[in-house]
């Protein structure tokens, strides 16, 4: 019965995330999906599922419906006083499954066909796991090896002519026992950082601000997929640039002119100061509408991104989100900058439908 249940409960996990891979582009759209977010947990709202139910056995008796009454007799007191009366129309029915981040980020991996990314860095942690790796002839009964105690002790009767192949019997002494042996094994753990820039001038309204938290959260869920240890450090520029937390990144209301080169300077500095480039897979997402203050300044923050940020990180990713009252024009200045560079991915995200597309775009090449 277990192994039946176990079964149907893999089935239908399975069907959960068929549903959900094939609908990917349109929860990736979705800010609901944050709001959710648990601690290693989210709740995906899937409909038109029908969750799994206990029913009777139509061949055997009894049950629900056996007993006294005509068909259509309500259950329960006969002068029971009810609120509103029951409607006549089917509902909607909407099953939450809860996911974990993992589990997410693998069906993104599956829609979006993402490669596997291939760390830089050697750092090494210095408390590994513990591996039972080896086998010692002293040990706690806890750790007793039963297959080698007993293959030792039947060596043993064999050798010395104790085995009886009529009566097979193996009675294990002291010098038969054998225990498993822990052993603390340091493991090589990739270390990553994504530092995300977000321009916070007039221009960029509430919209262009979504667009940017859900896209994030993808991008998050998937690279903490790829390392077993990941650090997020945010920056907000207008005509100047500063290191906010996450919550001010996502909710702080600025107004004035942009100055893009302030933010890159900023990284650079973060970089400098806390994530040396041997060590450390550097991920940067610059977010703006392509507004900025003059050619000079987008001149600057070339000079930056070459001498300095891209042979630092594994990738810089410029988003532009569609405004308004954008230009537009720092996507094509760094285009024209950058024709042949690997580590520069570019994007236009021109609404929220767009988010799916670009986070491929960020992330297809497996760097």
């Amino acid at each position: 019965m277990v192994n039946k249940i176990e079964k149907d409960h893999a089935r239908f996990q399975s069907i959960v995330r068929g549903k959900i891979r094939d609908n990917l582009r349109k929860y990736i759209t979705h800010s609901e999906l944050i709001g959710r977010k648990g601690k290693n947990i989210v709740s995906i709202p899937l409909p038109q599922i029908e969750p799994p139910a206990f029913r009777f056995d139509p061949r055997e008796g009894g049950g629900v419906g056996q007993g006294e009454g005509d068909a259509g007799e309500p259950i329960g007191q006969e002068n029971a006083e009810g609120g509103s009366r029951p409607g006549d129309q089917p509902g909607d029915h909407v099953l939450e499954v809860d996911l974990t981040l993992e589990e997410l980020a693998a069906i993104l991996g599956e829609g979006l066909e993402l490669p596997r990314i291939e760390p830089k860095g050697n750092r090494t942690i210095s408390t590994g796991r513990d591996r039972y790796t080896s086998i010692h002839r002293s040990g706690p009964e806890a750790l007793r090896h039963f297959r080698r105690t007993y293959r030792q002790a039947l060596k043993r009767q064999i050798a010395s002519g104790q085995y009886n192949f009529k009566n097979p019997m193996i009675i294990p002494i002291r010098d038969d026992r054998r225990y498993r042996s822990r052993k603390l094994q340091p493991q090589p753990e990739s270390a990553a950082v994504i530092i995300y820039m977000m321009d916070v001038s007039g221009s960029m309204g509430f919209e262009q601000k979504e667009i940017v938290r859900i896209e994030s959260f993808w991008l998050d869920t998937w690279l903490r997929s790829q390392y077993r240890s990941l650090e997020t450090k945010y920056i907000v520029h207008d005509v100047a640039a500063k290191q906010v937390d996450q919550h001010t990144f996502f909710h702080i209301r600025e107004s004035g002119g942009t100055k893009i080169s302030s933010a890159y300077v900023v990284a650079n500095n973060l970089i400098d100061k806390s994530y040396p480039p041997d060590q450390w897979n550097i991920y940067l997402f610059h977010f703006s509408d392509g507004d900025n203050w003059g050619g000079d300044d987008t001149k600057r923050c070339v000079e930056i991104l070459k001498d300095s940020l891209i042979p630092k990180s594994n990738l810089f990713c410029y988003g532009q989100v569609k405004s308004a009252y954008g230009s537009g024009q720092f996507v094509k200045d760094l285009r024209e900058s950058f024709p042949e560079e690997e580590k520069v991915v570019l994007s236009e995200i021109t609404s929220k439908d767009a988010i799916y597309d670009s986070i491929r775009d960020f992330l297809g090449k497996g760097k």
